[in-house]
């Protein structure tokens, strides 16, 4: 089982790889968001590179997809599962783009997660807002 740290990483890892590529844009902003959020503050981010190898290695496998599902919703405690979501729409925010697998994935995160459908919509103009262009 993974705690609520890796659980959050597998969440933004597995957002970033939902067009089976995981652009340095996408881990530069992973990077960020671990080093600046307070629910990161006692998370050694030494470990960032190990957790993010681990949960690419567990989405590469036959039913990685549902199987990292699975543990991201084991270790994300209820207090912090709106914060997983808000993570993994700005992850997919972040270049700007929604594409329909990054939309499905987003579907697949809030009903393993159980957010409530308006929570959700509220997250992700919050998300879209936070990474508007000009």
């Amino acid at each position: 089982m993974l705690n609520h740290h890796q659980a959050l990483i597998y969440t933004m890892v597995l957002m970033s790889a939902a067009d089976q590529n995981i652009p340095d844009y996408e881990l530069g902003r992973i990077d960020q968001l671990v080093s600046s959020l307070p629910v990161f503050h006692d998370y050694d981010v030494e470990q960032l590179p190990e957790d993010t190898t681990n949960c690419a290695a567990h989405f590469a496998d036959d039913d990685g997809l549902d199987r990292v599902l699975n543990l991201i919703a084991e270790g994300t405690p209820g207090k912090l599962k709106e914060t997983a979501y808000t993570l993994a729409c700005d992850v997919a925010a972040v270049d700007g783009i929604a594409a329909d697998e990054e939309i499905r994935l987003l579907q697949m995160i809030r009903q393993e997660l159980e957010i409530d459908r308006l929570i959700a919509t509220g997250i992700e103009r919050g998300a879209r807002a936070r990474h508007a262009t000009l």
